[in-house]
């Protein structure tokens, strides 16, 4: 591989793959200010100077809210930018891993979403990562899309740090516990994105071509989530104002926000599993580990 290039590796996804695909080539990290994913001539500029063989992109507008008022910014990033980079690996060989989301789909369905599944996204930010999708697929470049669902990691911001933090300064919160899905560590997607390249480095990339899901195993709500976070922070010392008794589950409708969730973010992992041959951990583990390194007493 001549380089591996990682968008947005400020992120959380992008922080973790710097780690795991160092075994496999040459890194070339593209940062916000290195390369505009608002812009086709910053994006085609950085990809002609450094000619990358493997595109990785987590790089993404992810204010979910906020892309209700911003939608042109939203889609520039996620709907036009993969389209650049697809358009690119396509005439030029190279392989692209993109990153999508559950928000693609309406949370209508009682069971969890398979690939095939039909999308309705609710939101801009899911019609932005949905457009997304559909101009990597039709650009002809060997791809792989990965939907996954409620990210955390030790590095950047995310749900699992707030609660961490509203836990020591509150001694009551309200969490959404209608809403169902799993969250998924950074440090998992990074691990799986690496095997997938491993894997197409070693065969026809054609025939692993297509779109995944994947997110760790279980699920739960956010108001499960929250406790199990609670519940490992207090086993590990942190100084906590807030109970579990003092942790209140409320409905969607009583935390009424400008975008609107899936209340069924589960994804089958099936297709995943089976082709890259990696088994999914349960979320629980993930969760673990990022609490152990935030912890008070880590090293």
């Amino acid at each position: 591989m001549s380089a591996l290039l990682i968008t947005g590796t400020n992120g959380q996804v992008g922080f973790e793959l710097q780690r795991s695909l160092v075994p496999l080539g040459k890194i070339v990290a593209a940062t916000r200010a290195e390369m505009d994913l608002s812009s086709e001539a910053s994006i085609l500029s950085f990809l002609r100077k450094h000619k990358p063989s493997v595109i990785v992109n987590p790089a993404a507008y992810t204010a979910v809210d906020r892309a209700e008022s911003e939608k042109e910014q939203a889609m520039a990033v996620n709907a036009t930018a993969p389209g650049v980079l697809a358009r690119w690996a396509a005439d030029n060989d190279a392989y692209l891993v993109h990153y999508s989301t559950d928000y693609v789909f309406d949370g209508m369905k009682p069971d969890p979403y398979v690939e095939t599944d039909p999308v309705n996204p609710q939101s801009v930010y899911g019609e932005s990562k949905w457009l997304g999708e559909e101009a990597v697929r039709s650009a002809g470049a060997n791809h792989v899309i990965l939907r996954t669902s409620w990210v955390f990691g030790h590095h950047g911001n995310n749900f699992l740090k707030t609660i961490l933090r509203l836990a020591q300064e509150r001694s009551t919160l309200n969490v959404v516990a209608d809403q169902i899905g799993a969250p998924t560590s950074a440090a998992l997607i990074a691990d799986v994105t690496r095997r997938i390249i491993e894997v197409v480095s070693g065969v026809d990339a054609l025939d692993v071509s297509g779109t995944y899901h994947l997110s760790a195993q279980g699920n739960t709500s956010w108001h499960g989530y929250a406790a199990h976070i609670v519940r490992e922070a207090s086993a590990r010392h942190f100084n906590l104002a807030l109970t579990l008794d003092a942790l209140k589950p409320i409905s969607t409708a009583e935390y009424p926000t400008p975008a609107k969730r899936p209340k069924n973010s589960r994804l089958n992992c099936t297709k995943l599993m089976d082709c890259f041959a990696f088994p999914l951990p349960a979320w629980q583990e993930g969760v673990n580990d990022v609490v152990e390194i935030l912890s008070p007493t880590s090293n």
